[in-house]
């Protein structure tokens, strides 16, 4: 079983893929799918499909886990939104099973606390996955550790 986790974002979307095979969890890719403020929002978005595409092309996960957005007071609320909404467009239109979890799912799943901080998440990731250093960019930890909850979510099922 691949899945792909993805931390939305206009800016920076995080992905992390990892593989389940007899019961070991393998990681397979993490990083950034990034655009920049100089472009229209809407080429912005729209990058973000073509890059989510070709990641799913290539690496062919059989599920998807993605963070759910909990509304902030910020500027950057409604474009947030939109990317979510770009991303889980491109993950219904290869018919890719998705899973959502708040925040707090995540960090309970991973970290064993719904307040766990930042580091002690990307700790448990490393431990989760066997790796011997941290994701280059927390966007990509996150999006292993939502990755990982679905996992979890699957051996309680």
């Amino acid at each position: 079983m691949r899945i792909i986790g993805i931390d939305p974002g206009l800016g920076r979307v995080g992905y992390g893929i990892i593989e389940i095979q007899n019961e070991k969890k393998k990681f397979l890719d993490c990083g950034l799918i990034e655009t920049f403020k100089n472009k229209k929002e809407e080429d912005r978005l729209f990058e973000i499909f073509n890059d989510l595409n070709t990641l799913i092309d290539h690496w062919k996960p059989d599920m998807a886990a993605v963070e759910k957005f909990f509304f902030y007071k910020s500027s950057t609320t409604i474009s947030v939104v939109q990317a979510r909404g770009v991303i889980m467009m491109a993950l219904a239109s290869k018919k890719i099973q998705v899973s959502e979890y708040t925040p707090s799912q995540v960090k309970l799943t991973i970290a064993g606390s719904g307040k766990a901080s930042k580091k002690e998440v990307i700790e448990a990731v490393m431990c989760n996955l066997n790796l011997n250093y941290a994701p280059k960019y927390d966007d990509s930890a996150d999006a292993l550790a939502i990755a990982l909850t679905k996992v979890n979510e699957e051996c309680i099922n």
